[in-house]
């Protein structure tokens, strides 16, 4: 089958997180307030900000991803900092602070609605991201993009095994699959470990740990700059 501009009909997954809707800078905005209110005698933003990500590192192997793990580590950064336990009082604090992340607040991406909308009278559209399966259900429905998807899948990691669980469970052929998300470590590599092609969209504002190198030389991962430049490709 062929779309209206010659293109072969083809699968599309999509992450959500920072590809379809901002979702980190909620949690960066979050980290300086944090940062302004911590007021650490010694140590500077940047060092702080080290002990924070190695924290948050930890907890996302044990706590998963999400509001949760995020205010877990922030109290827990602040007990190492202080060398103490947090008080109620502090604690109550952070959950102040992260009020936004907590409602669930949705900014979509410039141009995602449009985008979808044409996308999907010429492919296939299916949505994958990971985190918190109630936390990230209230965003998907918070955005009401969840009708331009022929399926949803919520997963606690985006590794190769969950792409090629995907591929083998929907019967997708590699070849015509390709995955679009901004996260080299959880959208690109792990796709292509899969066999699938890819389309990285870089945020400026993608987490720290979700960063990673990919390689140059491969014809099969796309590079673009912004959302709607999907539609010159499929």
């Amino acid at each position: 089958m062929h779309t209206p501009t010659g293109l072969p009909r083809q699968v599309l997954i999509f992450d959500a997180d920072d590809t379809l809707w901002e979702n980190n800078i909620l949690f960066e905005r979050v980290i300086d307030d944090w940062l302004d209110w911590l007021d650490h005698p010694t140590l500077n933003r940047t060092e702080i900000r080290a002990i924070l990500n190695d924290i948050e590192a930890a907890n996302a192997i044990t706590h998963g991803y999400g509001s949760k793990m995020f205010l877990r580590s922030l109290g827990e950064a602040l007990e190492h900092l202080h060398a103490r336990p947090a008080t109620e009082a502090e604690l109550r604090h952070i959950e102040q602070l992260a009020v936004a992340l907590l409602e669930n607040r949705v900014e979509l991406v410039p141009g995602v609605v449009e985008t979808l909308t044409t996308l999907g009278a010429r492919h296939d559209l299916m949505l994958l991201t990971k985190g918190d399966t109630e936390e990230q259900q209230r965003k998907i429905d918070a955005s009401a993009l969840a009708p331009h998807f022929r399926s949803v899948h919520i997963v606690p990691e985006k590794g190769v095994d969950a792409y090629l669980d995907l591929t083998r469970t929907h019967g997708l052929a590699p070849e015509t699959t390709w995955m679009i998300g901004n996260s080299p470590k959880s959208d690109i590599l792990p796709a292509r470990g899969a066999g699938l092609g890819a389309v990285f969209i870089p945020n400026a504002h993608t987490w720290v740990l979700e960063q990673s190198e990919l390689d140059p030389h491969d014809d099969r991962v796309l590079t673009l700059t912004a959302f709607p430049e999907l539609l010159k490709h499929f």
